[in-house]
């Protein structure tokens, strides 16, 4: 009988493995995940993110850039009402898409609400600990 044992149908049965691949350190894991979890969920809770695409400022269009961005997504649409098949209107469509989405996230603002230091310490302190015993169970155990 080998040392990871024997099935039914004789082929080797490998033996449970714990987070990792090693021994042990499951419950570790999940209770790291937990805390982790926890931790950002309170993170993120106190994060707000604002944007000012397409917000007109001064007298019509300056300084915003989101009609502009509008006329290549409009076009690879028109194209693909005339052709479904248009790498041209595929390739506008796509590219449109794609420059509204950066032109987005490039008109983030992003503000950390105003909490109390205690407030913070168990955010951060929750995602240390949970960080701390992800590692921690990843590493071998004594059986």
């Amino acid at each position: 009988m080998s040392e990871t044992g024997a099935s039914l149908g004789g082929q080797p049965r490998r033996k449970f493995e714990g987070a990792g691949g090693t021994p042990g350190g499951v419950g570790e894991f999940f209770i790291g995940v937990g805390l982790a979890a926890v931790g950002f969920y309170l993170l993120f809770n106190h994060v707000y993110v604002q944007t000012t695409f397409g917000h007109p400022s001064g007298f019509g269009v300056f300084g915003s850039s989101f009609g502009l961005s509008l006329v290549p997504l409009l076009l690879g649409i028109g194209t693909l009402f005339v052709n479904g098949k248009s790498i041209l209107g595929w390739g506008l469509t796509v590219g449109g898409l794609l420059f509204i989405a950066a032109g987005i996230l490039m008109n983030l603002h992003i503000y950390f609400r105003t909490t109390t230091l205690f407030d913070v310490l168990v955010m951060f302190g929750l995602i240390a600990a949970g960080m701390g015993l992800i590692v921690k169970s990843l590493r071998p155990h004594k059986p």
